[in-house]
């Protein structure tokens, strides 16, 4: 009897629901039957009754991870934006700040400041800062013209479009954490389910009723499989006790990219496992051959493992075998960009006006710089209004210009892929300054293997001349 005919095809989410191809995929590991056959053999009622009996009674989790949902999410503050995309196994496209402009009462208002006495202080400080926001965009756009003159021929509109960014960028870091945008997020049930749970669970009311909302949508598609997604007492008591021991002072630092953990012999260990995936021998043998060799030899080795590498190519999985810790201060609009980063383990603490903002050079050029400092210095007034009252509310009025904190723990492969695309020519200058001050933290240390990470010649020291003065 001949071989079975290999066979490729779609279950596709027009015919079947997202239950019914978990179902249908979960069957295969117990029946021999083609994936067609056991669908054709569900109905909506069975995928439900083999959901509570497996997934839910028995915990087969991963079975959830073949229904996939793509949720629209919309009008959510860019705080509710952190915590939808906190999720690491999900896929996201929001709303972007780099090539839209904010209608000037895009912004959130929080449930907790209904009756509140800075509600008013709250909204008059936020549509000062939108109005400042619409008025700082053709001053500096004018400037940015005159650095980018108009090509032969070109259309007024077509030209805005070749410069909007660069003009948009600069006046983006007047926008608080209030603002509105628009979120695609497809998710598996799996991960899904636990994203609600942590929505559910966290301290602002404006994320606890997104997840409530997004249950209630899953639910018309997944309505077993997010039926149990409540709150999560471990999250909210652990969150409230660690606040309360934490230290709330926010404190500056001289060092924005500090290198506070790293594997001493990491390039050894990295080159170890390069030759233990293509050879016989145990992890031991291969480190002590790395540990006597010569460094010329060791040169060498690492030409092998990184030498061939396009612009485009993903380094070996063995660049993993190393990690490094980084306490990072940046602004908030490079952070909005550095949490897309999922890969790495990021700890960032709450947005805050306690670290001062940047000022970028365009808006002095456009001679905006007092309106820009009047603007944020307001916004850091009633920052400290609302701290005293919830510092988790007082993050809404907090604009992208500020200063905030985060940990980051990542391997070597994850700062290939951070490092080369967020100091490319076309990333926003704020994350090209933190992708190069990465960079030479990682090198300063081990120097043979990042020496191959492909980045433009430009030390983050021009950066920060050249945009911030």
């Amino acid at each position: 009897m001949p071989a079975p005919k290999r066979d490729i095809y779609l279950l596709s989410s027009r015919n079947l629901s997202p239950e019914t191809i978990a179902v249908a995929f979960a069957k295969t590991s117990r029946f021999p039957d083609s994936f067609r056959d056991i669908a054709a053999e569900l109905t909506d009622e069975k995928s439900a009754q083999f959901h509570e009996k497996w997934v839910v009674g028995y915990g087969h989790a991963s079975v959830a991870e073949h229904a996939v949902l793509h949720i629209a999410i919309e009008n959510a503050s860019r705080i509710a934006m952190e915590a939808i995309e906190s999720n690491r196994l999900a896929s996201y496209t929001e709303k972007s700040t780099r090539y839209q402009k904010w209608d000037l009462d895009a912004f959130h208002m929080p449930t907790e400041l209904e009756g509140h006495l800075l509600r008013e202080k709250y909204v008059s400080t936020c549509r000062m800062l939108f109005e400042t926001y619409a008025a700082s965009l053709e001053p500096v756009k004018k400037v940015v013209q005159q650095q980018v003159p108009r090509r032969d021929n070109e259309s007024d509109e077509a030209w805005d479009r070749r410069i909007r960014s660069r003009y948009v960028d600069v006046c983006r870091f007047i926008l608080p954490a209030a603002s509105l945008a628009n979120v695609g997020m497809t998710a598996n049930g799996r991960v899904l389910e636990n994203a609600i749970r942590k929505w559910r669970s966290h301290p602002l009311a404006e994320i606890r009723e997104i997840g409530e909302t997004v249950k209630a949508v899953a639910q018309a598609e997944l309505p077993t499989l997010v039926k149990y997604a409540e709150p999560v007492a471990y999250l909210t008591e652990t969150s409230r006790e660690l606040t309360a021991l934490a230290d709330a002072r926010p404190v500056t630092s001289d060092n924005p990219c500090e290198l506070v953990s790293y594997d001493v012999d990491g390039q050894e260990r990295i080159l170890a496992a390069a030759l233990y995936r293509f050879g016989n021998g145990s992890y031991s043998e291969a480190l002590g051959r790395v540990q006597t060799t010569p460094q010329p030899e060791r040169t060498t080795l690492a030409e092998s493992l990184l030498g061939q590498m396009g612009r485009h190519d993903v380094p070996l999985r063995e660049l993993e075998h190393t990690v490094y810790t980084f306490d990072l201060v940046m602004d908030q609009g490079a952070y909005a960009e550095f949490k897309r980063h999922r890969m790495m383990s990021q700890t960032p603490q709450l947005q805050t006006a306690g670290l001062g903002y940047v000022t970028p050079r365009l808006m002095e050029e456009a001679g905006f710089g007092g309106e820009y400092r009047r603007a944020m210095e307001a916004a850091a007034t009633l920052w400290q209004e609302l701290n005293a009252f919830n510092p988790q509310v007082a993050q809404y009025i907090v604009p992208n210009g500020f200063n905030r904190r985060v940990l980051a723990t990542f391997n070597l492969r994850e700062a290939y892929a951070f490092c080369q695309l967020r100091a490319a020519a076309n990333a926003h200058f704020s994350i090209r300054l933190v992708a190069q001050r990465i960079y030479e933290g990682i090198n300063r240390v081990h120097p043979l293997l990042t020496n191959y990470m492909k980045l433009p010649d430009e030390p983050w020291q021009g950066i920060e001349e050249e945009y911030f003065g």
